[in-house]
């Protein structure tokens, strides 16, 4: 059982055979996926995944490099969304600030703390994107005293993840775990608790060893699990067993 717990399956890269590829993730041992809303127009459109297939469920919420035009009706139809049954968590929000370019650092923070205030108001856990935020982004969590949520893709340092940890947050690893030069990744993960731990493909993006570079889709989750369990010594099947356990915990799953 492998419960992939970040994907973007209404990504343009998927129009072609959308259908078709999520039919076959049973044969990769793939029970679950969460497919994460990163716009607002992603947000529908993982809703609309998770109504239409029973492993799907969805995540609702507007990606820093999404917010510059982001308004107050959008928050609104954010929080009808995530009445939905099967969407079961506000995000990918957070903070990006790799491209100088892009949405100004003021209005990126503007937006994640009203979706986390939203998020505590609708009692529901946060999925976060943090890039090159420089601390601001753990530092905004820390004051919002926020503990029901993950940061996903990590490939911090492990004191960074002692400190998401002692806020009581998940941690979830994608390909980047995979990487010959991820050792900050590495050492991370040997810190992080077993029943803190999520795996994740953040497909189409960050394909795992040995298919880097191609297109990315759940069925590569087993890579990230595989090198999971090489780094704590244990299973796989001890690997696929826990991070499952946790994701479902995480996203209210039966």
């Amino acid at each position: 059982m492998l419960f992939d717990t970040h994907a973007h399956f209404d990504d343009e890269q998927f129009d072609k055979d959308r259908d078709e590829v999520l039919k076959s993730l049973k044969n990769y041992g793939v029970t679950n996926i969460t497919n994460i809303g990163s716009s607002m127009q992603t947000s529908r459109s993982s809703a609309e995944l998770a109504d239409k297939y029973d492993f799907v469920y969805a995540s609702v919420g507007v990606h820093p490099s999404e917010t510059g035009g982001l308004t107050e009706s959008d928050i609104e139809e954010i929080k009808a969304l995530a009445q939905k049954p099967k969407v079961r968590a506000i995000g990918e929000i957070g903070l990006d600030y790799h491209y100088p370019d892009d949405v100004p650092p003021e209005i990126q923070k503007k937006w994640f703390i009203r979706q986390l205030e939203l998020a505590q108001e609708i009692n529901m856990p946060v999925v976060i994107h943090d890039r090159d935020s420089k601390g601001e982004c753990l530092e905004i969590l820390k004051e919002k005293k926020i503990s029901n949520g993950v940061v996903h893709c990590f490939s911090g340092s492990a004191e960074t993840a002692k400190e998401i940890l002692r806020l009581g947050m998940m941690i979830s690893f994608t390909g980047v775990l995979t990487f010959k030069n991820a050792r900050r990744a590495v050492q991370a993960c040997e810190v992080i608790p077993l029943d803190r731990l999520m795996i994740e493909t953040d497909c189409p993006y960050m394909a795992p060893e040995p298919h880097r570079g191609e297109r990315n889709f759940s069925g590569y989750v087993e890579f990230v699990a595989r090198k999971m369990a090489e780094i704590k010594g244990v299973s796989y099947e001890e690997i696929c067993e826990i991070t499952t356990r946790n994701a479902k915990r995480f996203y209210g799953v039966k």
